[in-house]
């Protein structure tokens, strides 16, 4: 019989070296029109440093935001690491990395950042976010018809372009990179960087039905939200991923670690 997600809990909390990993928008933070004016709630901000004052516990943020706007809006405390479109970014302990680019890659990017401009000044509402590999075009806000035309468009120019790039469809934007990690990569390198015996992933997009799928057993997978998803277990709010959090610090405070 499936556990339920207490006894999930409860197992997890005693593991060796616990990995939470943690999408931010959608996840710990509501949407807002303004993805600069997002915060995570109080009661997310509050679970987060308490798992952060248990040993042996690692936490983290795994977000498509590029990794300087994921910093500032998560007002990120220390200790926590920082992964950054989708696994192209990372900020461990204050330090930047990234996969290099050739120039070839480079002049795609740039390609891309023209094609995706003209694309933006052709659909009033819509903005344009760099990220180091590629860009990510933002409709929040739109209605539905303009957000789908603005979408379209965007594929149609990219493709005219013979960009070969990764599209990534999100809540209210679509993201085209030139590299094709996934939060899936970032989940592993995470794993093998931290040396952590099992991994929390919670997310609530479809971008990380990729970190979802690359948990094994022992892991955990919580998805926020509604909508198909391979995660083991679902909860309706960012209100409800932060019970989560709170009660899986309890249970680990608790294991004496």
């Amino acid at each position: 019989m499936f556990p339920t997600l207490d006894e999930a809990l409860t197992r997890l909390a005693s593991t060796e070296h616990l990995l939470v990993a943690l999408d931010f928008d959608g996840t710990l933070a509501p949407f807002v029109d303004n993805p600069e004016e997002s915060r995570a709630i109080p009661e997310a901000r509050d679970a987060v440093a308490r798992l952060l004052e248990v040993s042996h516990t690692t936490v983290a943020f795994v977000s498509g935001r590029a990794v300087d706007s994921l910093s500032r809006a998560s007002e990120s405390p220390d200790g926590i690491l920082l992964v950054g479109s989708h696994g192209a970014e990372y900020r461990f302990d204050g330090v930047d990395t990234h996969p290099p680019l050739s120039d070839g890659d480079r002049a795609r990017v740039a390609t891309l950042s023209g094609v995706l401009a003209v694309v933006s000044s052709e659909h009033p509402g819509t903005w344009v976010e760099a990220k180091p590999a590629g860009f990510a075009l933002h409709t929040r806000g739109l209605p539905d018809e303009l957000e789908l035309a603005a979408n379209e468009a965007a594929r149609r120019a990219v493709a005219d372009a013979n960009l070969q790039v990764k599209v990534r469809d999100g809540k209210d934007v679509i993201e085209f990179s030139i590299l094709s990690v996934t939060k899936g990569d970032a989940l592993r390198h995470l794993r093998d960087y931290t040396g952590a015996t099992a991994v929390l992933y919670a997310g609530d997009d479809v971008t990380d039905e990729d970190g979802f799928a690359a948990l094994g057993e022992g892991d955990l997978s919580l998805k926020c939200g509604p909508g198909d998803t391979v995660a083991n277990y679902r909860v309706a709010s960012p209100a409800d991923v932060a019970a989560v959090l709170a009660t899986l610090a309890q249970e680990r405070a608790a294991t004496g670690r």
